[in-house]
């Protein structure tokens, strides 16, 4: 029982849920801090605040729904609906920081009216400082954790602090010279920096829909095929990722000694999977294509009784990233 308490799927959904909480009652501060001051700039982060609590739900939702195994209709787990999260938030987030500048706008035109400023100044700086403890909680927990959907909500949040930083000393500024003028301006400045906020969050969930090429993911696998690379492993590259949350499903030509027989290269092969995945950190499988050697690697290769050796044995080869990224062998190793 310790252990289910205590894994990642556990500890997922356990930040998830303070996540909840907590967003729901930094939007009674923010509200109760717009109420009392009639400030546009509060009410922009109030707005925020309730794109807060949707993604947080969300998020709640979708962490649950991405730890359900996978099945015959999805072989790959159901770890890509994290990224549909990630990118519904950014699409929100989008939309609150538009009504946000319109709303400025037209309280602009119309003329401030502020009250009680000092008041929800408080308001608005306990309320930041919250945001900013969620917000690396999350963003610590999403990496510790692999899950790209609290990741992507901590670096929310942690905008979020940042924009309530940017109101607080805006108004601060407001209540020592009386520039009214200024919270209107201060709202549209943080509608216009969510707008890219939440972009940039689309767009980073849009490239893991799409299977983008991650290179600190190449680095990490680089690190474990050189990590257990041994006789059975010549060459590795043409290597391709499919991510699924925290299932990867990894493709790579293998580059194997030409004279062994089917039964040889799965013995060999199958320990060298299972030690990869174990020092590569997700979830995942690994596919491998085979290319015989054809006497091109023979001093890059340690076998000692190889009977079609043509040269010495000299070094093992590196795998290199740039050979993991190449869609074919080294040149210097296929034209031979």
């Amino acid at each position: 029982m310790a252990e289910q308490n205590t894994s990642p799927q556990a500890l997922r959904k356990k930040a998830a849920l303070i996540s909840c909480a907590v967003s729901v009652v930094l939007l009674f501060f923010k509200a109760y801090a717009y109420y009392i001051t009639n400030s546009q700039a509060i009410l922009s982060d109030a707005l925020e605040s309730i794109i807060n609590v949707l993604t947080a739900f969300t998020v709640l939702f979708v962490i649950s729904y991405a730890a359900k195994p996978k099945d015959k209709e999805h072989p790959y787990g159901h770890g890509k609906v994290e990224y549909f999260s990630s990118a519904f938030e950014g699409g929100l987030i989008t939309f609150a920081s538009i009504m946000i500048v319109l709303e400025a706008i037209n309280e602009l035109i119309k003329g401030p009216s502020i009250k009680a400023l000092n008041m929800g100044l408080m308001i608005l700086m306990v309320a930041g400082l919250i945001n900013l403890a969620l917000g690396l909680y999350l963003k610590a927990s999403g990496k510790k954790n692999k899950s790209m959907a609290l990741t992507s909500s901590g670096e929310h949040i942690l905008s979020d602090f940042w924009t309530s930083f940017g109101v607080f000393i805006g108004l601060v500024v407001v209540h020592f010279t009386g520039l009214l003028v200024l919270d209107s301006i201060i709202a549209i400045i943080v509608g216009v920096y969510l707008g890219y906020t939440g972009l940039k969050i689309v767009k980073k969930s849009l490239a893991a829909l799409m299977d983008e090429e991650n290179i600190e993911d190449l680095k990490q696998l680089s690190k474990a095929f050189n990590e257990h690379k041994s006789e059975t492993v010549i060459q590795v590259h043409h290597v391709k990722l499919i991510r699924s949350g925290n299932f990867h499903h990894i493709d790579a030509h293998l580059v194997v000694p030409e004279f062994w027989n089917v039964k040889d290269v799965h013995d060999h092969i199958v320990g060298f999977e299972k030690s990869v995945l174990k020092s590569y950190g997700h979830k995942g499988e690994l596919n491998f294509h085979l290319d015989p050697c054809r006497q091109a690697y023979c001093k890059f290769c340690d076998i000692q009784d190889c009977p079609i050796r043509l040269e010495d044995f000299e070094a093992k080869l590196p795998i290199k990233l740039d050979h993991m990224r190449n869609f074919e062998e080294p040149e210097e190793f296929r034209n031979r």
